[in-house]
């Protein structure tokens, strides 16, 4: 179980989001939660309070969820999303969510499977962490199907140095081939996946 972790709640109900909060405190898990309801709040709230983790209601009045799904992945591209919401009407909605790069999707009827998604979820990020931010760029490049000559022209960088990225990424996260990578890539929601 990780410590404190700092997570960011898209949520317009301050009932459901005490409930959640309840929920992660009883599941052992030390959280330090934002609470906002708009997209201006979010988009601020995802720069200044930094969030491991990022929760969202998807039925939500003053926010898209999918905007802030995409707000999520280009300012901190490792921070894992998770929906929760009340029900599935719109069932086709959430699988675009799902389809999209969402870790997952949690009813609020069924909230205890949460503290054990957030878990999964920051343990399978865990690897970003040896990464420097502009790796992390190369290798959402890469899992995009970007040639290295493309990369380096985008980044303003030598093709050396691109190679050397994608070594350098390959052998931080302990895979040995370029088709692993991308998996792992779009298994983090990294790239999205077509509908």
């Amino acid at each position: 179980m990780p410590g404190q972790i700092r997570v960011l709640m898209l949520e317009d109900s301050e009932a459901d989001a005490e409930l959640i909060h309840e929920e992660l405190r009883r599941a052992g898990l030390m959280p330090l939660i934002e609470r906002v309801d708009s997209a201006e709040k979010f988009e601020s709230a995802v720069v200044d309070f930094l969030p491991d983790v990022v929760l969202s209601e998807y039925s939500l009045a003053q926010a898209d969820p999918q905007a802030a799904y995409d707000l999520v992945r280009r300012l901190r591209p490792t921070t894992p999303m998770i929906i929760v919401t009340g029900s599935l009407n719109g069932g086709g909605r959430a699988l675009d969510f799902l389809r999209a790069g969402v870790d997952d999707l949690i009813t609020k009827d069924n909230i205890s499977r949460l503290s054990t998604s957030i878990t999964d979820a920051l343990e399978l990020r865990r690897p970003l962490g040896k990464l420097t931010p502009r790796q992390v760029e190369v290798l959402r490049m890469v899992a995009e199907g970007h040639r290295t000559r493309e990369i380096a022209i985008r980044l303003n960088l030598s093709i050396k140095t691109i190679e050397s990225h994608r070594g350098e990424i390959m052998k931080r996260l302990g895979i040995h081939d370029l088709v692993t990578l991308v998996r792992y890539a779009m298994r983090l929601g990294l790239v999205r996946l077509a509908a």
